[in-house]
């Protein structure tokens, strides 16, 4: 009511009462705004004296920005400021000058081409810690947990470890790079761990390290080794200056368990004493009977059992691979093609190593290059002789993949098939017909044809449609290399499935990739858990890859439908166990786990609504890519030579000379 009476009373006045009135309000706020601010004033000067500094309080405090980079590569080093490299970049940091005044940073001399931990403080250098406890040896296994020393025993990782490659340009590396058997990388220790890297030189890799498996190559560890040799030999165990050696004569025996007084340490070296001695493990037998071995073996104690590696001169390496993997009775220009292959493929392991747990580049059996289950032949190892230390090189320099196989069924395919990550970089092994209308003629020899037709057949990508296959899968081709092989063309006639190897093979091979291995869920195939079924409604190839491979299967059955991915899970899926393929020939061959190959048509048999067998027709053995050894032999018999047969399979890359 008061403001409401106070607002009557202001419209009462006149038009310069208000005026006036707006004025005065105006003067008395300036001066009660002046009064506070004198006594505002009047506490500060009562607070601190006149000139003083303000306090601490009144400002606000710097909190340092403090980062630790540990087991960073110091590059280069100067009066002011150092050079870091770590995680593959580059960094340049100036000096802490107090810090550096003061002598608390090492000289630049000390600190240059250094492994250290640095201490930036608002990103400068204030504290370095160079780690120079360094030593060197050969390696003979690593991983993530630790490296193996020959001489000092497995040392442990850092888990902040850091490594790096020094030749070339300089880049990160990590234990997957280290060379087994080579002395080429410095370590570096902290606390009895090693907590750096140093790959410092690229040696000329001569000697390749084999992971023996057992009998039959049914496992990689063995319980127990009983071994002998053709010349005296010396066992040596222990670690570091404990190492002993005991000598044994010519065909003594020696019977080695997990429990053997020799595992001093990790390994037990057995060292013939003349070069050309081998090593017989009797306990080991292959299609020769018991195997011999060039060079020297190690036996390394895991909780599991003994693993065997055997080193060797990769050219004897190879004396027995070529035999083990082609017959030595072909030509000597397709020994030599495989010899060329087998080198530049052992090399490839020897740069990535296969098993690190065991310090071995590969192991003996067809997961690699089958070695020594075959006796060495004059042939085989002729052709090794006269391709000495040849590989086959990208049009980038890199060592290429040298996949083969034995027979083509008149075409072959390309990488795509595994689906790895990698396969689209392999773009060197294309899809080809292989028949002398197919080659083209250049200065570095034949190559295969670009055309996707020769003389009006159908070409490889032709063979990616269903009919056009079949017409050419259920016919022989009499120009094509291999149309008088066994393999060339088979048959697999399954009687009565068997559908719960094909749940469990389904399961298996889901386990090993689920993404290849698929199950049709609301419309769209998903990755999902095998579920078993008894009926299976129908089987069908959806998808071909380049050549007519089959690419892609699809299983209707009465509890879900699957898609079968992958040539290598198709052959598996497929094939019972018990069925023998027939081949061209009349020839019946057992294939207790693969089909020959996965170029075929397939024609189920049905039973009202379900499939109670199928027949397939096919072509060629094996996966397809890469070189056919059956084709490089016919081609060397009608007068092609090694590097022509490569250049034909291997198209783009080059044979180069030394490593």
């Amino acid at each position: 009511m008061k403001k409401n009476r106070l607002l009557e009373n202001y419209y009462k006045l006149s038009r310069e009462q208000r005026i006036q009135w707006k004025k005065y309000l105006c003067v008395l706020g300036t001066a009660f705004l002046l009064f506070l601010l004198l006594i505002n004033l009047l506490h500060s000067c009562g607070r601190e004296e006149p000139g003083a500094p303000e306090t601490e309080e009144a400002l606000p405090q710097h909190i340092p920005v403090v980062r630790e980079l540990k087991n960073v590569w110091i590059t280069e080093a100067e009066a002011g400021q150092i050079t870091l490299f770590c995680d593959g970049v580059r960094e340049t940091y100036d000096l802490d000058t107090e810090a550096n005044e003061a002598g608390r940073l090492p000289t630049p001399d000390q600190m240059r081409e250094q492994l250290a931990d640095v201490e930036l403080t608002d990103d400068l250098v204030s504290a370095v810690i160079l780690k120079t406890e360094k030593f060197t040896g050969r390696v003979l296994s690593a991983d993530e947990s630790g490296i193996e020393i020959e001489g000092r025993g497995r040392i442990p990782l850092a888990e902040d470890y850091k490594g790096y490659r020094l030749y070339r340009e300089l880049t990160m590396c990590t234990t997957e790079d280290l060379r087994f058997g080579y002395m080429d990388a410095d370590f570096i220790r902290e606390n009895d761990e090693i907590c750096g890297i140093l790959l410092a030189r690229e040696d000329n890799m001569d000697k390749i390290r084999v992971l023996i498996k057992t009998s039959d190559f049914s496992d990689v560890l063995h319980q127990t080794v009983t071994l002998t040799a053709e010349s005296d030999f010396l066992l040596q165990y222990g670690t570091g200056e404990e190492m002993q050696e005991e000598l044994f004569s010519r065909g003594d025996e020696v019977t080695i368990d997990t429990d053997s007084d020799y595992f001093v340490g990790e390994r037990i070296r057995i060292v013939p004493t003349v070069l050309t001695g081998r090593v017989r493990l009797i306990n080991v037998n292959r299609s020769q009977g018991t195997p011999s071995y060039r060079g020297h073996i190690e036996l390394l104690r895991t909780a599991d059992g003994i693993a065997v590696v055997n080193e060797l001169p990769l050219e004897e390496y190879l004396y027995s691979v070529v035999p083990s993997e082609m017959p030595a009775s072909y030509p000597l220009e397709a020994l030599k093609a495989q010899a060329i292959c087998a080198r530049t493929y052992a090399y490839g392991h020897m740069l990535r190593a296969g098993y690190p747990r065991y310090g071995a580049h590969v192991d003996d059996s067809t997961s690699y290059q089958v070695y020594n289950n075959i006796t060495e032949a004059d042939s085989a190892t002729t052709a090794v002789k006269e391709t000495y230390g040849q590989m086959i090189l990208t049009d980038e320099g890199t060592v290429a993949n040298t996949y083969y196989y034995s027979t083509s069924c008149g075409v072959g395919t390309t990488a795509n098939v595994w689906k790895t990550a990698e396969a689209e970089a392999l773009d060197y092994l294309k899809s080809s017909r292989l028949n002398p209308e197919s080659l083209m003629e250049t200065d570095g020899g034949a190559i295969a044809a670009d055309s996707n037709e020769v003389n009006g057949d159908a070409g490889p990508e032709d063979l990616r449609e269903e009919e056009a296959f079949r017409d050419f899968i259920t016919e022989t081709h009499a120009e094509d290399y291999e149309a008088q092989e066994g393999w060339y063309r088979w048959t697999y006639t399954v009687k009565e499935i068997d559908v719960d190897r094909i749940v469990e093979t389904l399961k298996k091979r889901y386990e090993a990739n689920g993404k290849l291995i698929l199950t049709l869920k609301d419309d769209d195939y998903v990755s999902q858990n095998i579920k078993a079924f008894s009926k299976v409604n129908d089987i069908s190839v959806v998808k071909r890859g380049p050549g007519g491979v089959a690419d892609e299967m699809v299983i209707v059955t009465d509890k879900g439908t699957f898609k079968v991915i992958s040539e290598y899970n198709i052959r598996a899926v497929l094939c019972d166990g018990v069925t023998k393929v027939v081949r061209q020939d009349g020839s019946e061959v057992a294939m207790p786990n693969l089909l020959p190959s996965a170029f075929f048509v397939i024609e189920p048999s049905h039973d009202k609504k379900n499939v109670v067998g199928y027949n397939i027709i096919g072509g060629g053995f094996g996966h397809g890519v890469g070189m056919s050894q059956n084709g490089a032999k016919n081609m060397a018999l009608q007068g092609l030579g090694a590097e022509q047969i490569l250049n034909f399979f291997y198209e783009g890359c080059e044979i180069c000379s030394g490593q």
